[in-house]
């Protein structure tokens, strides 16, 4: 091989390699952009996690902070399992206590009168299982309101202020969520924010749904399914 040759194909190289950095780089910088307006990152406390938690609160409970975006289970004195959860919209607010009143694994999905008026292209009914049920694939009942705690047909919405009222999380933590929680738990969901140090981490959401909701969150216009705003 030529002197030439070498020279042009390590120009060609270093070329490359700089605009792999500055893509890179200008990448890291949307990416970090794109956190901050959608929420659900570090800002709202990562992934799942088990935390110090107040001591008021005892084993078993349940804790909705909406102010924190996450949903606490007590497992023992000072201590509480953290999952980030999407809250509800500023028109849906609501706040608290009940209990978890009844539990179904894939649970069929039905828009009320309200959210058919609202937005009448929601289909009538989704069956349990499907991969576009808004409820995922379990959800826990809360007294005798229309509220769930449940799982998700759009992962990538866990951090944000967009349900009509429920509280969604990762499928992989309602998963984990759902044996440990009895029917008739007591469910506080509240506005307060909480002081919590984590004391382990877990990764909440399984690769596939990582995967999907970094690339809803890189592309320009949000492709979703109809009902992902509903529940």
């Amino acid at each position: 091989m030529s002197l030439a040759s070498l020279v042009r194909r390590g120009a060609l190289a270093a070329g490359t390699i700089f605009a792999a950095s500055v893509a890179m780089a200008s990448g890291a910088g949307a990416q970090d952009l794109i956190s901050f307006l959608w929420g659900g990152d570090d800002e709202w406390g990562g992934g799942r996690q088990t935390v110090r938690f107040s001591p008021q609160y005892k084993p078993g409970q349940l804790i909705v902070s909406f102010g924190d975006r996450r949903l606490y289970l007590v497992n023992s004195p000072g201590q509480a399992i953290s999952y980030p959860i999407a809250v509800p919209r500023e028109q849906s607010r609501w706040a608290g206590a009940t209990i978890v009143s009844d539990k179904r694994v894939n649970p069929d999905w039905r828009p009320t009168p309200t959210m058919m008026a609202e937005n009448p292209k929601l289909p009538s009914f989704v069956p349990g299982g499907h991969p576009q049920n808004p409820l995922g694939v379990r959800a826990l009942y809360l007294g005798s309101s229309t509220y769930r705690i449940h799982g998700t047909d759009a992962p990538w919405t866990i951090g944000q202020a967009v349900s009509k009222g429920c509280i969604r999380m990762y499928n992989a933590d309602v998963l984990d969520l759902y044996p440990r929680v009895p029917v008739g738990t007591r469910v506080t969901v509240t506005w307060q924010r909480f002081n919590t140090n984590a004391l382990a981490s877990y990764e909440s959401a399984p690769r596939e749904e990582r995967v999907e909701r970094r690339y809803y969150r890189s592309r320009s216009v949000v492709r979703r399914p109809a009902s992902a705003v509903y529940e």
